[in-house]
């Protein structure tokens, strides 16, 4: 039988990954995101088996219009993949810009929760499972990571306790934690600045969509009596940052 995967942040990276790789796996998959032309050219590679949902996960009205107008067989949702989130600059906290912080609070952590929230019933009635993308960012600190790194460790540090709550239900939770992973992220993250993100991955042989996505299928795979509870990832080129002296001049 076909299990149904809902997937946030589907229009690129390792969301839009996940999707082609569920969907080659055999599962049924609803992607959500902003940007309702890229789901649906994901739709038309995809088929049948692939149900687009355009809405602003920050958007509450919408994201209960969206899973209510579901139809048929993806009404029964046996997995929540959480991939939306995104980071915004680079600055130190001091310089940094409070509408910055605001959205990054909003996607990576308020937009999370509630769809969460609205799925657990489904999810618990089947014995679902939840995988939630964190970061390395929510573990170890590095500059102007503020605001994101704390978001990121909400994730995870969520996850965890949804474990706890979840228990005797038989659904399972994952926090999913990768290091540098060549997406659209820096991109985004400095406002479009293509050279910034192609002088971040020089190199560097970073992670990719597909190497997250691969990770996630494998994950829900797993015999149904089986939890990872966190799972770490970098590139072998990436390693724990050091700490920092600021010395008298």
């Amino acid at each position: 039988m076909s299990k149904t995967a809902l997937i946030t942040g589907a229009t690129a990276g390792i969301g839009a990954a996940a999707a082609r790789a569920f969907v080659a796996s055999g599962w049924r998959v609803i992607g959500t995101g902003r940007r309702a032309d890229r789901l649906d050219t994901l739709a038309r590679e995809l088929g049948e088996v692939f149900h687009p949902l355009a809405f602003d996960i920050t958007d509450e009205a919408a994201l209960d219009a969206a899973l209510a107008a579901l139809p048929g067989d993806f009404g029964e949702i046996d997995l929540l993949i959480n991939n939306a989130g995104l980071a915004l600059g680079t600055c130190p906290a001091q310089d940094s810009d409070l509408a910055q912080w605001r959205t990054m609070i909003a996607t990576n952590i308020d937009g999370l929760i509630t769809i969460t929230h609205r799925l657990l019933p489904r999810l618990i009635a089947r014995r679902g499972g939840i995988i939630n993308l964190s970061s390395v960012a929510g573990t170890y600190p590095y500059t102007g990571g503020n605001v994101y790194g704390g978001t990121k460790a909400f994730v995870k540090q969520f996850s965890l306790n949804l474990r706890a709550d979840l228990h005797g239900t038989g659904v399972r939770v994952t926090s999913i934690e990768p290091g540098m992973v060549e997406t659209e992220f820096t991109t985004v993250r400095t406002g479009g600045n293509q050279a910034a993100s192609d002088a971040l991955y020089q190199g560097s042989h970073p992670m990719t969509g597909e190497d997250i996505a691969a990770t996630l299928l494998w994950v829900a795979e797993l015999p149904e009596h089986l939890n990872i509870n966190r799972l770490e990832l970098m590139p072998v080129s990436q390693s724990f940052a050091g700490f920092q002296v600021a010395r008298a001049g």
